[in-house]
């Protein structure tokens, strides 16, 4: 076989292992790989660890915002020591770290420790979100 024959196969299969490496991986890189549609929301994240006690104090803060205040703002919790790639993108040096997102994602302002539900609502207030709360029943 002439040497340009052999080239040719070469690049051949070379190219078919490199198609079905891209297929593959745009398969799953379908709709069900990031995150669930949702209507657009503030959002508050806590970047923070099941390990850390400021943190652990912050967990009942946040479950009692996720529910009273479900439908009108997004509450978040990334475990920062679990998940070091999911923090990466906040820019997080110390935990717990909040971090306030408007509707589009933008971040809109950041909070550093341990913060009370109250000083949480009224940042939102402060920020132009006067959240108010659900109806319980």
């Amino acid at each position: 076989m002439s040497k340009p024959a052999r080239f040719a196969i070469v690049a051949a299969l070379v190219f078919g292992v490199a198609l079905v490496v891209t297929l593959r991986r745009d398969r799953r890189a379908g709709p069900a790989a990031g995150p669930p549609v949702e209507a657009a929301l503030p959002r508050l994240v806590d970047v923070g660890s099941d390990q850390c006690i400021p943190c652990r104090a912050m967990a009942p803060i946040l479950d009692d915002l996720r529910q009273e205040y479900a439908g009108r703002l997004r509450v978040d919790f990334i475990d920062a020591w679990k998940y070091p790639e999911a923090a990466e993108p906040y820019n997080v040096y110390g935990i717990p770290t909040q971090i306030f997102l408007d509707p589009s994602g933008r971040e809109i302002g950041r909070h550093v420790g341990f913060i009370s539900k109250e000083d949480i609502l009224a940042t939102w207030r402060r920020l132009g979100y006067p959240l108010a709360p659900g109806l319980k029943g």
